[in-house]
């Protein structure tokens, strides 16, 4: 199981773009056999700081991601739209330590 939590932080003119480009890659991306979670989280005190926790069954199911149409649509669109580069940590899950229970 791999969890990564990615910090993005746009540009106050492109975030109604960037939420509407983001919701997509979340809907395809929970299509995904190997995705157990894929949250899309907004700062309340910066509305223009996001956070996507992403929970993937193995680092085969993340990168087979990264190879979908829909993430590469969702990068071509919003990396011109960030105000800085994207800060992913990549977690190992303690608990729940039954996958099953993801």
């Amino acid at each position: 199981m791999v969890v990564n939590v990615v910090t993005i932080h746009v540009k106050p003119e492109h975030i109604a773009e960037f939420i509407a480009a983001t919701v997509d890659n979340h809907t395809g991306t929970r299509t995904e056999p190997g995705n157990k979670r894929f949250d899309v989280i907004q700062a309340v005190d910066d509305p223009a700081r996001f956070m996507l926790y992403e929970v993937f069954a193995s680092q085969e199911a993340v990168e087979a991601h990264r190879q979908t149409a829909h993430y590469k649509v969702w990068r071509a669109k919003v990396d011109a739209w960030m105000a800085q580069p994207r800060e992913l940590v990549s977690h190992k899950p303690l608990a729940p330590a039954d996958p099953a229970a993801w």
